[in-house]
């Protein structure tokens, strides 16, 4: 580049140097490359959901975004006590739910008290539990047991229980600040 065309440069408007640069070509392969990084995140790791419904409350809030991971469980099994999104016919309307109880489990709910292989499961993201009710179940070796945080509302109205493991599609990423 001469002298003559590096001053003709410098004396760009600012708003022209900002957003194309000293060189076009470099800038729009930059752009590219941001995009195709944008697109292959949002289409192949993180995907965006937006909570409608109160069955995740206080962890979730009803109309909040969240961010699903689908990469945990390409090598490592759910975990008891993660949020998970569970697929009903595609990934466009899924549920998320907290994993409860894992496989081989045996699972009862006696008073509103969940309780593993006959122990108390501590939930302390549940706050004001109805006394729901559930008799012993053992789980399959491919099944999950997966409930909302609001369980201060009828057991009837959750859509939840027992999920296999190819609907579980990924792990929520943040649960943001739970309500007072």
């Amino acid at each position: 580049m001469s002298a003559l065309e590096s001053d003709q440069t410098d004396m760009a408007p600012l708003w022209r140097r900002i957003l194309i640069g000293r060189n076009p070509r470099i800038t729009l392969l930059r752009a590219a490359l941001i995009g195709l990084i944008c697109w292959t995140t949002f289409r192949h790791v993180l995907l965006p959901v937006r909570i409608s419904g109160i069955s995740m409350e206080p962890t979730l809030r009803n109309g909040s975004v969240n961010l699903i991971n689908w990469l945990p469980y390409w090598w490592r099994e759910p975990r008891r006590g993660e949020i998970v999104a569970i697929r009903t016919t595609g990934t466009s309307v899924m549920y998320l739910k907290r994993i409860i109880a894992l496989p081989n489990e045996t699972v009862e709910i006696r008073a509103g008290r969940v309780f593993i292989n006959g122990e108390p499961l501590a939930e302390s993201y549940v706050k004001n539990p109805d006394p729901w009710e559930m008799p012993p179940r053992r789980l399959g070796p491919d099944e999950y047991l997966v409930f909302g945080d609001n369980r201060s509302m009828p057991m009837e109205l959750h859509v939840a229980g027992v999920v296999k493991r190819d609907r579980i599609v990924g792990k929520a990423i943040w649960h943001g600040k739970p309500t007072p």
